[in-house]
Formats: C-alpha cells, structure tokens, sequence
C-alpha cells in the first residue's frame, strides 16, 4: 500500500509539475527545461550541498536555457525508485548507492566487496582513476542512465540499538539492516548475523520498534538521520568503503551539445570535489554529536576476523566475474601504494 500511494504521489507531482510548465511556457514567463536531481539526505548533508554547487555552477553558465532543481530527503521517492525514475527520464539526475546499482549492473558488485580497498586513500585513488570506473560507470548505458562521478560515502560499520560488536560472533542472531543486494546479503550470511534488506528512508522507524537489532553505514546516520538516538554502539569494524553514484538519464544527457556536455562535466568535478571537502568534517562534527549529545559509544574492534569471514567473497566474485579481474588488480596496486595504518 504505501509503494502504491508513493507511486501515485509522484504522478500527482508530475501531473502537477507538467501543468505549471505548460503555465509559464504559456505566460512567458520561464521557457527554461527543468533539471531535477533527486537524493535521499537531508539538506546538511555533503551530498545536498555538493549538488546545490552545481545547481549553481551549470545556471551560472546555462541558466538561460536550464533550471536546476534539487529534491532531497526521497521528495521524489526511494533510491530504488528514483533510479527507475531517471531511467525513464521522468527525472534527469539521482544519487544512488552503488549497492542498489549492482541490481543494474553486474560490474557494480566489485566495490560493494567487503574489504576491498585497504585504506581511504587507496579506495580515493581507485575511484579517481577513470581506467578503472569508466567500465563500471557505463555498463547501464543500456538501461537508460549512467554514472557521471561518485561521492564519497565513508566506511560503513555496525551500529546497533542493544548489541556491541566486537567480534562476528557478536552479530549472530542479530537483524541487520543492509542495502538491497546480493552481495551485501551473503557478506551478513559469512558474518554470521542475519540480513534484512530494506530501503534508507524506513530504516529509523524499523529501529525504533525493533523491527531490525541494528544497521551498518557511516557516522552521519547517526546524526543527520536520528539513527544514533536508538543505536547506541557503533563498531568500527569497516567492512565496506562504498560510494554513491549521481547517475544520470541517456537521453538527456546525450542530447546535450558538445559545448553543454563540457559545462555539465565540468559541474559533475565540481560537485565531487565539494562532497567529498564537505564529507572530511561533516564526519567529525557527526562523531562529536553522536558521542556527546547521543550517548553513542564508539567501539574499535580487531578488523582481521571480520576479513577473514569476508575473504571467500573476493574469490567467488573474480570466479563468477573473470572479466572484472584486471580492474580489480588494479585497486590492488592502490592499496599496496596505499596499505592499511597510512589513512
């Protein structure tokens, strides 16, 4: 019922949308083609302001011809649904998390591997490198969007309302809230606890009634979304340094002249390097809340037992996904440049 009433507010929003641009276009008073960009933070957080700098960027140089408008906090539905929005064109942007995308995309599953960059400067490195997301970032062309740069999400680690996570053998029997995808689903299998996947936006009532023991993301839910006024552990075990994707829709995004695609790209830099400026403090202020204002304690269990669970992963990727080999070799490279204790 409420993926139906969702569904029928967005066509309401359309429906309304479309008939106030067919007003202005009949008044005169705005020709210009509407850009929207949906997310599911908050407008404090690094990926809101990121995008509220290109707003700015790409009217500042197109804002004769373009409207950029920015819808957080899922106005304009969940990842999942915002996604299928984009692929239509029924919007033109989104910020997903590479997760969500590996149901798109089997090229996606090799970052949302466990332990695979050793350190936050190799996982920087990595996805700065285009050799190495270029073939990642265009597997959905045939699905109606592509990736146009990634933002930086943290490390992901468990927090839990009850429960403090020392060792896998602490999640054992515990929910825990995951992305929707595969790989994240067998990763709590080898860990031990059990997976329950569900979209962000339903994860803090599902705490708060105890539907689910716990999740694992980075410092800023606990802060920017509330999830730290019920989870009171959380565990550095850093399983996963996984970005979020800003995609875009093919056909608007081909249909742009060469001179406007310069633009956009330039915005897409833009907005990278903002998020990933803003995310460096907005993480320490969200640790300082969390402790001092939450009553969130801050647990540094020993990583190694945790990798070890997850190894096995890494094989049966490269085994199912031979052709991802020499991209994952590559982020090798990077965390041998950039090992683990240099971060």
């Amino acid at each position: 019922m409420k993926r139906i009433l969702r569904a029928a507010a967005l066509t309401l929003a359309a429906v309304v949308s479309l008939g106030m641009l067919a007003a202005c276009g009949a008044s005169g008073e705005d020709n210009r083609q509407i850009i929207r960009i949906g997310h599911n933070q908050s407008t404090n957080h690094p990926t809101h302001i990121a995008l509220v700098a290109f707003e700015e960027f790409i009217e500042s140089k197109l804002g004769d011809k373009y409207n950029v408008e920015v819808y957080p906090s899922e106005l304009l539905g969940s990842q999942n649904e915002m996604v299928q929005l984009t692929q239509t064109g029924a919007i033109n942007f989104c910020v997903a998390s590479n997760s969500l995308l590996e149901t798109f995309s089997d090229n996606y599953t090799l970052f949302n591997l466990p332990y695979l960059f050793s350190s936050s400067e190799a996982y920087h490195a990595a996805m700065d490198d285009e050799s190495i997301t270029g073939p990642i970032f265009e597997s959905t062309k045939q699905a109606g969007f592509e990736a146009v740069t990634w933002l930086d999400a943290g490390t992901r680690n468990f927090y839990t309302v009850n429960t403090p996570i020392e060792t896998p053998a602490d999640l054992k029997g515990l929910k825990i809230r995951v992305q929707q995808s595969p790989t994240n689903v067998e990763m709590m299998r080898l860990l031990g606890g059990s997976a329950t996947p569900m979209g962000f936006g339903d994860v803090y009532t599902a705490l708060q009634s105890k539907i689910i023991d716990g999740a694992e993301n980075n410092e800023l839910a606990l802060t920017d979304n509330g999830h730290g006024d019920v989870c009171k552990y959380y565990s550095y075990d850093m399983h996963q340094m996984i970005p979020d994707i800003l995609i875009g829709n093919i056909a608007f995004l081909d249909g742009l002249s060469e001179e406007e695609r310069a633009i956009f790209e330039e915005g897409f830099d833009l907005a990278n390097q903002v998020q990933r400026e803003e995310w460096v403090s907005a993480v320490e202020e969200a640790k300082d809340r969390a402790q001092n204002e939450q009553g969130v304690e801050f647990l540094y269990p020993d990583t190694k037992p945790f990798q070890e669970a997850c190894a096995s992963m890494h094989d049966s990727m490269l085994a199912e996904h031979p052709d991802l080999a020499p991209i994952y070799e590559a982020i090798q490279a990077y965390n041998e440049q950039y090992p683990s204790g240099e971060s």
